[in-house]
């Protein structure tokens, strides 16, 4: 089914242009409900899931807030309360280094560790029936697009809301 039915819009879009960009914002919206439900049960959202993956890859080292902010997919305003709701789980713990008090590295726990383990499998269980549409050849193309599509030096400069 195409956007247009999809939203049951009856006239064509003004140009192909918005139309893809609603096409990405409408696809991305349904991606993510699918994530967020099978989220919702360990009590997590998708941002703080991300947060936890972020984390993980940081290994014992850790990081600081602003680094794991630089690293999330969809920018937050406050990452710092993403942070304490996950330091209030036991998911991950903080903690004050140096002769600078003011830094504080954030580290992912084992409990966090063992939830991450458990969603590893059902998370990319879903992403591939996502895209289980889409030939190997064909994903690598979209990604290739919207990687494109991101890219500021392809675009014209303007940015219309």
């Amino acid at each position: 089914m195409n956007l247009r039915d999809e939203i049951k819009q009856t006239k064509p879009f003004d140009d192909p242009a918005q139309e893809a960009f609603l096409g990405v914002v409408r696809t991305a919206a349904e991606l993510e409900h699918a994530v967020l439900e099978l989220l919702k049960p360990h009590g997590i959202t998708q941002t703080q899931y991300n947060v936890l993956r972020i984390l993980r890859g940081a290994g014992e080292a850790g990081l600081n807030r602003n680094q794991v902010r630089d690293r999330m997919i969809a920018p937050v305003p406050d990452a710092t309360r993403i942070l304490d709701r996950l330091d209030a789980a036991g998911l991950i713990v903080r903690s004050r280094q140096g002769a600078d008090r003011r830094f504080v590295t954030t580290r992912i726990t084992d409990e966090g560790l063992r939830m991450l383990d458990a969603l590893d499998t059902p998370v990319l269980d879903l992403h591939r029936e996502q895209f289980a549409s889409l030939g190997e050849a064909e994903i690598h193309a979209l990604i290739d697009l919207l990687d494109r599509v991101r890219t500021p030096s392809t675009r014209s400069g303007r940015a219309d809301p």
